[in-house]
């Protein structure tokens, strides 16, 4: 079944990628070195031991350049495997695979390392009981693959965009005069789900009155948080934010959060060490 996502245009994203690395002139380099009737097979493998994410749309790329390239996945999406595994071996014009090989591996590279980090902060909290999302911090244009990938890794989606749930932070709550009247006027506006930033304990009831029906807990401490969540008494669920780190991810989820929300999963994700390798076919 071919690959597909929600609200993304595969072909497209394809092909702009690849109109970028080609320019006006296409791949000097294969076209004056390799013979156009060349063969080439090769492996993608890891050199790091990874979360996998991205290789459906790797394969997209020599796929656009080579219809008739062959292509094995050894691994499904998601996988955690060990240094130096196989992920994928294919075969096919050389020219071709040699063309597409830098769109395939940045794309598979960026996603494995953002699916590999979030891997790792859902590994943390194991057992406890609270959710991993994402967040908005996404790079533009990408926000799809890299939501994606966070999910391949274990974690829950948080909104999408600004369009599919109300997200009142301390500047709308500035501006409307209050976190109670901020959300009432949402409530009015007739959105359903209704996110409100909460940065002191007596934020809390006003949200809620008003008809919060979500609160997120921005950069609390877990004695604050526990608090927190005592006091919301499962009314809503709640959601721990702010300069969450692994090292500080566990005692945050041991207070009882229904979620932990981690920007640095796509801000800060290194890629991950994926190459490709080819030898004559």
């Amino acid at each position: 079944m071919p690959f597909t996502l929600p609200d993304f245009d595969l072909d497209a994203f394809v092909r702009s990628t690849l109109a970028e690395d080609l320019g006006e002139a296409g791949d000097i380099t294969s076209a004056a070195v390799i013979p156009a009737d060349a063969m080439f097979a090769g492996v993608m493998a890891s050199r790091d031991a990874i979360a996998v994410a991205g290789l459906p749309l790797a394969e997209a790329f020599f796929r656009a350049l080579d219809p008739e390239v062959e292509i094995e996945t050894l691994v499904e999406e998601g996988a955690k495997v060990a240094a130096g595994t196989d992920l994928m071996r294919l075969k096919g014009r050389a020219r071709a695979l040699l063309t597409a090989e830098r769109s395939a591996l940045n794309t598979a590279q960026h996603l494995t390392g953002i699916a590999t980090l979030t891997r790792t902060y859902v590994d943390r909290i194991a057992g406890t009981g609270a959710t991993l999302l994402d967040t908005r911090k996404t790079i533009p244009g990408l926000r799809v693959l890299e939501k994606y990938a966070t999910r391949m890794g274990g974690a829950t989606n948080h909104r999408m965009g600004l369009w599919d749930a109300a997200m009142i932070k301390d500047n709308h709550v500035a501006v409307a005069g209050g976190v109670g009247e901020a959300v009432r006027r949402a409530r009015a506006a007739g959105i359903a789900s209704i996110i409100v930033e909460v940065d002191r304990i007596d934020q809390i009831e006003p949200a809620i009155a008003a008809g919060a029906t979500h609160l997120l807990l921005d950069n609390m401490d877990p004695a604050t948080l526990r608090g927190a969540v005592t006091l919301v008494g499962g009314r809503v669920p709640t959601e721990a934010s702010g300069g969450v780190r692994l090292e500080t991810i566990r005692a945050i989820a041991e207070t009882g959060v229904t979620y932990i929300s981690v920007g640095r999963l796509t801000q800060s994700a290194p890629a991950a060490d994926i190459g490709l390798d080819f030898k004559a076919a």
